[in-house]
């Protein structure tokens, strides 16, 4: 790995913003740090560490960093839809909308579907056996949680060509456009109680965010805006926070009435504005830093496997517990003194046990090639994605416990087992591998 790491970080075009994979890395690390330090298990479940500890919920306001994800997405989707545009052979916009799916696809389902399909047969083996009981149900129920982030991902992907037309046309108003919304969607939801029209935000925050990926394609985040988001976002924040009906974590509590996360809320779209604002800021920096070979190849080597090491992070989590209870470690009260000595140890262990991971999945997350061919199928890629976001949405909702007594799990009204999940992601992936191809 070495060697091929070193001829990739060695090959590397004047051209290419590094920022954007240091965000990208950076931003998933986050989150996998997040996660571990977060989860109370004690022998009798699983909590939540800023629950026990309230006090340290302002955390959150720099270790929810999705919004930057999801901004860097933005930024690669945009000039990898142009640069298939600028190559497309005599087909027409259709054929390459079809490619741009199937390359953006290919690196975040191959590797998902394998996690997907490896964890659904550990889980109805366990349930064959009878086992499901204690953390293993917790870890059936919770491990494929993060899925979510995929999902809309997904959504993200398959809506760049409309948004990017959208962004070309009105720039900054196009934002503006989807910020509105969001705002829109929050009044109807607490100042007029409109039932169910919270979730209409899993589209407008997140997009909205996403949009702002595209106008930093354009140059169009300079200094002086990037200021304006940070410290606007960082005190709308506060105010919502403060004034209005929003919990002050950025990420989800147990019990709590009202969710910045899921749906997600005005509060948290002004949290996005100011961690865009910040990490952009910072851009100067960090580039220099980027320069240095030994810098930059382990931004390559961490990029490289950042989706695998997601997806299996909180089986990592899990198997460090199970672990340390079965060889009858005590596990601390959380948050106690006791517990606090114990987190380098946990967090040593899960690393090195997701690093074994990595290694053994890893071969599944390969850069893709986008071709646009002459037969493009757009329809029948666009069927192919909104299947595979249900079909991942579904399953980090239901899980794998429970899968003999047909669990199931709301999504959109509609009750989604876990096989009917791995059904549509499975064949909404073949669906768009099938259109990319330009298959007649």
């Amino acid at each position: 790995m070495g060697s091929s790491v070193r001829e990739l970080a060695g090959a590397t075009p004047a051209t290419r913003d590094r920022y954007v994979d240091l965000l990208r890395v950076g931003s998933l690390g986050a989150v996998v740090l997040g996660h571990w330090l977060m989860a109370a298990v004690t022998p009798d479940g699983v909590g939540n560490l800023l629950a026990v500890v309230p006090a340290l919920q302002p955390l959150t306001w720099l270790l929810q960093v999705m919004p930057v994800f999801f901004f860097v997405g933005g930024f690669s989707h945009a000039l990898s839809y142009r640069s298939l545009l600028r190559k497309r052979p005599e087909g027409s916009e259709d054929s390459v909308y079809s490619a741009f799916l199937r390359a953006r696809l290919q690196r975040l389902l191959r590797p998902t579907m394998v996690f997907v399909l490896v964890w659904g047969a550990a889980a109805l083996l366990v349930q064959l056996l009878g086992g499901g009981g204690g953390l293993t149900g917790v870890t059936l129920r919770m491990v494929t949680q993060p899925l979510w982030f995929i999902g809309i991902y997904l959504a993200m992907v398959a809506f760049t060509p409309p948004l990017l037309r959208l962004h070309e046309r009105y720039g900054w108003g196009a934002f503006a456009g989807l910020a509105g919304a969001a705002v829109a969607v929050d009044v109807l939801r607490f100042a007029a109680g409109v039932p169910y029209v919270e979730f209409l935000n899993f589209a407008f925050v997140w997009l909205a965010v996403h949009q702002l990926g595209f106008l930093r394609a354009d140059g169009r985040v300079h200094l002086r805006r990037a200021a304006l988001l940070a410290g606007g976002g960082l005190v709308t924040a506060a105010a919502l926070v403060a004034l209005g009906p929003y919990p002050l974590s950025m990420v989800g509590m147990p019990g709590e009435k009202v969710s910045n996360m899921a749906p997600p809320t005005l509060a948290l779209l002004a949290h996005g504005l100011w961690l865009v604002g910040a990490v952009e800021l910072l851009r100067a920096p960090a580039a220099r830093l980027l320069e240095r070979p030994r810098v930059w190849r382990t931004v390559v080597a961490a990029n490289g496997v950042s989706m695998t090491a997601f997806l299996w992070h909180l089986t990592a989590m899990f198997g460090v517990y199970g672990a340390l209870l079965a060889l009858d470690v005590d596990l601390p009260e959380p948050a106690s003194a006791a517990w606090w000595t114990q987190v380098p140890l946990r967090l040593a262990l899960a690393a090195a046990l997701t690093a074994a991971l990595v290694a053994a999945f890893r071969t599944f997350e390969r850069p893709a090639v986008a071709t646009a061919s002459v037969h493009g199928h757009g329809p029948l890629a666009a069927l192919g994605a909104t299947l595979c976001l249900l079909g991942v949405l579904g399953l980090s909702m239901v899980g794998f416990g429970g899968l003999l007594d047909g669990r199931t799990a709301l999504l959109i009204a509609i009750p989604v087992s876990a096989p009917a999940a791995v059904a549509m992601t499975l064949g909404g992936w073949l669906l768009v591998e099938r259109a990319g191809r330009g298959t007649p």
